[in-house]
């Protein structure tokens, strides 16, 4: 009657045993380590730099406990383990030296961070601990602000350019186009010209509201922007900030950043575990922009450095093919390319082709018709300072596809067409609030928190054994495997515990609790009845059943509600509390019972059971 078929004493068995598995990294605690990434867009980390970081330390006797490199997204990082913090900071001081030519310039980021302990034959099995939130690590935190008029400068200016070239393409005449404010003004000398304009301009830039004004000669259009595109306008750059803020943050392997929007026009950055916020800031700062611009052919190839700079143009020495004297117009910015992919072009030679959106082709339609045998080239600007990446020549008049070849390399053309896609900032941001949490109130947080949900763990354990006996144990036995399987369950998927997290788990001690406290419930009763032992056992499990699961079921509703509209610390307070509470079903029902079968299922002439007082009404 109460004994489980062997697959179900698989089923616990393999359960402890992962739990256990994936619960005790947690437990090794951390090590100092610096890590290094590169500092520009153009430079990969290698493998190779392990071995001029170990010549580095060697040389100056500094003691580390082992390097080791990473691949995180499409960028490298070397991260190097050392015995204390005291050896991190003087290793942190000497690396910048010696892995950087120019320090005004670094090639190399080298940032504290911290390493899990965990053995390798842990880690062979991808048992890693849980992420720590900012609130448990420290960390750095960042509130930046949009600068949502040179979103509209920038829209203005496109638009601007945009009907110029469509009244140009439809041999349509105008006296000039002017912007004022963020409305376009098209001047014309008669009606005739204006209601050609208007229909042109009509069918292309839908996204403009046109009107007449002005009288006599002095006639104009007006084109101003609809309200649904303004609002999206600004929508649309906020999104693509924060898109390409992700892809520069995770490629400099900081664990779970978290990028998000709040309002508006503002981006919240945390980078947990990061403590020198001049260095948070030079990751932030990696967020880069890409121009395609013309070469001024004026100037004589080889002169560049001497020759007087033409009005208008500007001379680049960093980067491939420099130095090159370009034109300070662009043709497309990053904005425009919506796909980029290393390909070969018809000689079998590494090429990188590339997809831009429609504005974008016309754009380059227009730039190159009449430039064909010029030379254009693509510039990466970091923190203000441009870099060529690649110069070509124009071979045809280019459209919305085309290819950029002379690559050299495989690899060279895979790194341009990553920089490629990773797009630029739609608009500039600034700080306006950045704040530190020390790892001192980190350790803080997180000692508080153990201790409650530990305290909290045995003053319930003590009252369950002092009122239900051996049952009591089962129940303390069956929480504590919930625990367990809640966080092996947690670093498993490499979830960030925050402080909200915490709380969680704290609240699925008193759900699961109350799990065994109706089982336990429900077998007195049947005591009481006068049915037999194994009876009430068997009656018991089976009658608690549909009360524990209505419970849960609704409760967990509710949690999926908080993580389905939720955000931040009620979103990561919503992830553990559902987990927790199907831990609990598991735990609390088929665990327990699984162990009271083995201790009283085998017993056939069992007479009694420990389960504290069972109550009998008097006759």
């Amino acid at each position: 009657m109460n004994r489980y078929p062997l697959w179900k004493y698989i089923t616990i068995a393999v359960a402890l045993l992962i739990g256990v598995l994936y619960t005790i990294p947690n437990f090794f605690g951390e090590s100092p380590a610096v890590q290094i990434s590169s500092a520009k867009a153009t430079v990969k980390v290698e493998s190779s730099l392990i071995t001029q970081v170990e010549q580095a330390l060697k040389k100056e006797g500094i003691e580390y406990d082992g390097v080791v490199y990473e691949t995180l997204g499409t960028q490298g990082t070397v991260r190097v383990r050392f015995p204390n913090t005291d050896i991190q900071f003087k290793a942190k001081g000497l690396l910048e030296k010696d892995l950087n030519i120019d320090p005004a310039d670094p090639t190399y980021l080298v940032a504290f961070n911290l390493l899990p302990n965990t053995p390798s034959w842990l880690q062979s099995l991808h048992a890693a601990p849980m992420y720590l939130g900012l609130d448990l690590r420290g960390g750095v935190h960042f509130l930046m602000q949009v600068d949502t008029k040179a979103v509209m400068d920038k829209r203005v200016v496109g638009l601007q350019a945009s009907a110029r070239a469509i009244l140009r393409d439809k041999n349509v005449r105008h006296a000039g186009i002017a912007r004022s404010g963020d409305n376009i003004e098209i001047a014309f000398r008669d009606a005739e010209t204006r209601a050609k304009a208007r229909i042109a301009l009509g069918d292309e830039l839908r996204e403009l509201v046109l009107t007449d004004s002005g009288t006599g000669e002095d006639l104009k259009l007006v084109g101003a922007l609809q309200p649904a595109t303004l609002k999206q306008t600004v929508e649309d750059a906020v999104q693509q900030n924060i898109t390409t803020l992700s892809k520069r943050v995770n490629e400099l392997g900081v664990a779970e950043p978290l990028i998000q929007r709040q309002g508006a026009d503002r981006i919240v950055v945390q980078l947990p575990g990061v403590q020198d916020v001049s260095r948070a800031k030079d990751i932030i700062g990696k967020t880069a922009t890409l121009e395609i611009r013309l070469v001024d052919e004026t100037v004589t190839r080889g002169t560049e450095e001497t020759a007087a700079i033409p009005f208008g143009s500007e001379l680049f020495k960093v980067g491939k093919n420099a130095p090159v004297v370009l034109y300070k117009d662009t043709i497309i910015t990053g904005e425009y390319i919506s796909s980029a992919s290393a390909s070969f072009d018809q000689n079998h030679q590494p090429s990188v082709s590339i997809d831009l959106n429609g504005d974008g082709g016309r754009r380059m339609r227009e730039a190159t018709r009449s430039r064909v045998g010029k030379s254009m080239a693509i510039v990466l600007f970091e923190k203000n300072k441009g870099e060529v990446l690649s110069v070509a020549t124009i071979r045809d008049e280019l459209g919305a596809r085309f290819q950029i070849t002379g690559m050299g390399s495989s690899e060279a053309a895979s790194d341009l067409a990553l920089l490629l896609r990773a797009g630029s900032l739609a608009a500039p941001m600034e700080i306006i609030e950045e704040r530190t949490i020390g790892p001192q109130l980190g350790a803080e947080n997180i000692s508080k928190g153990f201790h409650a949900t530990l305290y909290g763990f045995i003053a319930i354990a003590l009252f369950m054994v002092f009122y239900y006996r051996m049952f009591g144990f089962f129940s303390v036995f069956a929480l504590a495997v919930n625990v367990m399987l809640l966080i092996a369950l947690l670093s498993m998927l490499q979830a960030t515990l925050t402080l909200p997290g915490i709380a969680a788990i704290a609240l699925t001690l008193g759900m699961a609790i109350d799990a065994n406290v109706l089982i336990n419930e429900r077998i007195r009763e049947e005591l009481r009845a006068g049915h037999s032992p194994q009876t009430a056992i068997a009656m018991g499990f089976e009658r608690a059943w549909a009360t524990i699961l209505d419970s849960n079921v609704t409760t967990l509703i509710a949690g999926l509600a908080l993580l389905i509209f939720g955000s931040g610390a009620v979103r990561g307070f919503a992830v553990v509390h559902c987990l927790g509470i199907l831990t609990s079903i598991f735990s609390s029902v088929f665990v327990s019972r699984g162990f009271v079968n083995v201790w009283y299922g085998r017993k056939k002439k069992l007479t009694t059971v420990s389960i504290g007082q069972v109550w009998k009404a008097a006759d």
